[in-house]
């Protein structure tokens, strides 16, 4: 597997899912100052120029979240997903689903200065909904899915995580206890490493 890779992108993300499931594989790094991510080269991988890629033989997976599901299917054994007859696999997938198409959106949108004209349009509503859903959809204790850290976290925990920090939003105490155990985890100090 070869990893397409810059810290400074969201690969982080998928950067720290390889180092939870500690599996052998090729980092590339790309040069987002030289502007490596534009190469014809590199736009026959990924035609949108934008990290991570994941590649796996003749598998290109792109987007963090498809990586990271993508991940925890293909290591079973690492118990990063529950199982596809499992009864949590529908919570699983909302997690990984609602950080992609719902807040990170929303955030985006609001931390360029902007609103959108009718929110009930749009397919993460507004802002006092993601806030609510965000709240609801924390652990008090433990992780996403119980007391099993899987992608789900990896993938909410980790966007919330970088709402936080990048101020995006102001984490209630419960987000906040959330962001914190998932910092205390081996792999995502080994990974956000530059940041710390």
């Amino acid at each position: 597997m070869k990893h397409y890779f810059n810290p400074m992108s969201r690969a982080i993300t998928t950067d720290w899912m390889l180092k939870e499931l500690d599996v052998q594989h090729e980092r590339i790094h790309i040069d987002l100052a030289a502007k490596e991510n534009n190469t014809p080269e590199f736009r026959r991988i990924n035609p949108m120029g934008k990290l991570p890629v994941l590649v796996d033989g003749d598998t290109v997976v792109t987007e963090v979240f498809a990586i990271c599901a993508y991940l925890a299917d293909k290591f079973p054994e690492k118990q990063m997903a529950p199982a596809i007859s499992s009864e949590e696999r529908g919570a699983y997938y909302r997690y990984l689903f609602v950080a992609g198409n719902t807040i990170e959106p929303a955030f985006t949108l609001a931390a360029c200065g902007y609103e959108h004209p009718e929110p009930v349009t749009a397919g993460w509503g507004d802002l006092s909904r993601v806030h609510t859903t965000i709240e609801e959809m924390t652990p008090e204790t433990g992780w996403a899915l119980g007391d099993d850290f899987t992608a789900a976290d990896v993938v909410f925990g980790g966007l919330l995580d970088f709402a936080a920090t990048f101020k995006w939003m102001e984490p209630s105490p419960k987000v906040a206890a959330y962001i914190e155990r998932i910092r205390q985890r081996p792999a995502y100090q080994a990974s956000h490493s530059a940041f710390s």
